[in-house]
């Protein structure tokens, strides 16, 4: 039995046909699966030692008419959601940086029988979506991209991308068995650079490597970063990137 069949059947059993008379010519549960798992598919992403991430937390817009008719059931529904994504990522070999959440928002601009969703890698210590049982107790809409997407650096060797998720405060980047982000490179000191990450914003500090760094082609030794900004060092290069909600 497929992931979204499992998925419908639990729903089904659940409260005794009232999802059926809460969405029955509105959007339907099985859709907004669908769509997650069509999200989680595309915003995948390939990191260390072939690893593969997907997203953990979601958000599901709403309009007017469609929310009004979910809020009682937000709560249960998401938590079904939220287990039919892991039971999708299980199937395919996906891994998340932290607990998967699926909760709902209200959108004035969205018609009925309409919906958005949205997405981002949330590590445990950083904002998630609201859960299902928050968003229903509170309709008022928030502001697209409420919750932070995990800032990254996209390493390239030869014709291979890894990805490494600014988890810490503090991530170091050389040559030594100890850095966070280690790259064999005969040009990168020991200890080369480490990267910054406090409230929101991300920077790069050369820990006075003997070849120093630059940042979009500019020789730098602290530079705050922006999304996309190409850091080299020795003879790699590192691509900021931060997704936008």
């Amino acid at each position: 039995m497929g992931v979204l069949q499992t998925f419908e059947r639990r729903l089904g059993g659940l409260v005794e046909g009232a999802f059926a008379r809460v969405f029955k010519g509105e959007v339907q549960p099985a859709e907004i699966a669908s769509a997650l798992q069509r999200e989680s598919d595309d915003r995948k992403e390939v990191v260390a030692r072939g690893r593969v991430l997907a997203p953990n937390a979601y958000v599901v817009e709403l309009g007017d008419r469609d929310y009004r008719r979910l809020a009682e059931w937000a709560e249960p529904l998401g938590e079904e959601l939220g287990a039919m994504v892991k039971e999708h990522a299980a199937e395919n070999g996906y891994s998340f940086v932290g607990p998967v959440e699926v909760g709902f928002e209200h959108r004035s601009d969205i018609g009925t029988g309409v919906f958005r969703i949205r997405s981002g890698m949330a590590a445990t210590d950083a904002a998630a979506p609201a859960p299902a049982a928050q968003a229903a107790r509170n309709p008022a809409p928030a502001p697209a991209g409420s919750f932070p997407l995990r800032p990254r650096l996209i390493l390239t060797v030869g014709d291979e991308e890894s990805a490494y998720f600014l988890t810490h405060a503090v991530t170091v980047i050389g040559r030594a068995s100890e850095c966070d982000i280690r790259i064999e490179d005969s040009g990168v000191s020991r200890k080369h650079a480490e990267i910054r990450y406090s409230d929101g914003r991300v920077g790069v500090v050369d820990l006075g490597s003997t070849n120093g760094l630059t940042v979009n082609g500019k020789p730098a030794e602290r530079v705050e970063l922006k999304d996309g900004d190409r850091i080299d060092i020795g003879h790699s290069t590192l691509i900021f990137r931060r997704d936008e909600g």
